[in-house]
């Protein structure tokens, strides 16, 4: 994977890098997976915007991923890597042995032609899906469960890995991309390597315009704002500002917002760094 930075020759592309996409191999998705995906612009049920910054953009198409990846002991090659609209990371369309077509989450290091497989049986080699169980420990893992049988939820953007660390009991410690040390079930699938994409955070737009393309409307300031808009609103020329906080209120930057009774703070070893 690679970067490109462009050369200058409008004010947009001066600063602009983009994605070299090698390890794409296809532009075109698999049309058994693809389905329609219905944007909001932010408003709920009752039309009344309850996101702000949302709307417009280019038209997208879901990619069913398989997050579970729940077929187990079966072998699957990797037919492509495409570009996902939907996500930071790339995908990799894998076919069974039995036929069927599935999208993953592609981790760093698959390549067209590989075999892949999930389940206990599985060798602990890029692309394969493992219990925690049967990890062995210091491996690099992303697309993680944090209940079994519910599918990844941990570790899925671009570039994002954690570390299995130790086990004991029913219980394995992984050290997640945030730097918080955490308890999970042992039985919980993980996919061995980190993320596909991982130069994904050293792309810069260039303009104000991509962001629109992506479905991002503009933002103004709080201290641009009056006192009856936003706490931080108001003040004689720039002596405005104060500390920062949101618009309810709730201070930003190194306040704690999580709830000291919440039930899953018992499996919280070590918090993230601030």
């Amino acid at each position: 994977m690679s970067v490109r930075k462009l050369k200058p020759i409008t004010p947009a592309q001066r600063f602009r890098v983009v994605n070299g996409f090698d390890a794409i191999t296809t532009d075109k998705p698999e049309k058994s997976l693809l389905d329609s995906k219905k944007r909001t612009g932010g408003r709920n049920n009752k039309g009344k915007m309850t996101v702000r910054h949302r709307g417009g953009g280019h038209k997208r198409r879901y990619r069913i991923i398989d997050f579970k990846r729940n077929k187990f002991d079966v072998s699957a090659e990797v037919k492509t890597i495409e570009y996902d609209p939907n996500r930071s990371a790339f995908i990799a369309l894998v076919q069974y042995t039995d036929g069927e077509k599935r999208y993953i989450v592609a981790p760093n290091g698959l390549q067209v032609g590989q075999q892949i497989q999930s389940g206990e049986n599985a060798a602990p080699e890029v692309g394969n899906a493992l219990p925690l169980s049967k990890i062995p420990l210091g491996t690099i893992i992303s697309c993680i469960e944090l209940t079994p049988g519910n599918g990844a939820t941990i570790a899925r953007s671009a570039g994002a890995f954690a570390q299995l660390m130790a086990r004991e009991g029913k219980f394995a410690t992984v050290k997640l991309p945030s730097g918080e040390t955490r308890l999970i079930l042992v039985n919980s699938l993980a996919v061995i390597g980190a993320v596909s994409n991982s130069d994904h955070q050293l792309l810069v737009s260039g303009k104000a315009g991509r962001s629109r393309w992506l479905g991002r409307r503009p933002r103004t300031r709080p201290v641009a704002m009056n006192p009856i808009d936003h706490p931080m609103g108001g003040g004689e020329g720039r002596a405005s500002g104060g500390h920062p906080r949101n618009r309810n209120g709730v201070p930003a930057k190194g306040y704690r917002t999580r709830d000291r009774k919440k039930a899953s703070n018992k499996f919280i070893v070590e918090r993230r760094k601030k």
